[in-house]
């Protein structure tokens, strides 16, 4: 992946972006009361070789200005389904918001989702993270039950098989 979205560079991530890329997502977090996990959820940030691209998963980061201000991922979840993924680590910095970046995000990773064979999105979030949610929801993803992730209180899923061939 190397797309330009305005502004900001969205690629691949590599090995040297494993700093700015958590400092990230701890910022984002916090900024909305959550705590950082690196022994738990965020484990996957700091291990990104093994829980993304030894998995046939993907892991990009958003840049501007020389700086990386968003993280987006996912991962394949057998757990969840047969040919289901997990949309993960979609955060932006407050700069990086309310330019249309997440819809795009979204949208990029769907359309990678699907080239590489999975059918099925499932993606935990928190309801304080209003932004998200919305996006979610107005992009046809439906709640669900079955939450894995201690700080989430959310999960949506969408059948992308279905959504591509009614298009």
């Amino acid at each position: 992946m190397h797309e330009q979205y305005g502004n900001c560079t969205v690629r691949s991530w590599q090995s040297d972006d494993r700093q700015a890329a958590a400092d990230v997502i701890k910022n984002v977090l916090a900024e909305y009361g959550l705590g950082w996990e690196p022994d738990g959820a965020d484990r996957d940030v700091l291990e990104v070789e093994e829980y993304y691209l030894a998995r046939g998963g993907e892991f990009w980061v958003i840049e501007n200005e020389g700086g990386i201000i968003g993280t987006s991922a996912y991962y394949p979840d057998s757990n969840r389904g047969n040919k289901a993924v997990e949309i993960r680590k979609m955060y932006l910095l407050p700069k990086a918001r309310g330019q249309g970046l997440g819809r795009y995000l979204l949208g990029e990773l769907e359309r990678s989702i699907l080239a590489h064979g999975y059918q099925e999105i499932w993606i935990e979030t928190a309801s304080v993270l209003t932004a998200a949610v919305k996006l979610y929801e107005a992009n046809g993803y439906q709640p669900k039950t079955g939450v894995e992730t201690a700080r989430c209180d959310r999960i949506y899923s969408k059948d992308l098989y279905i959504k591509y061939i009614m298009d």
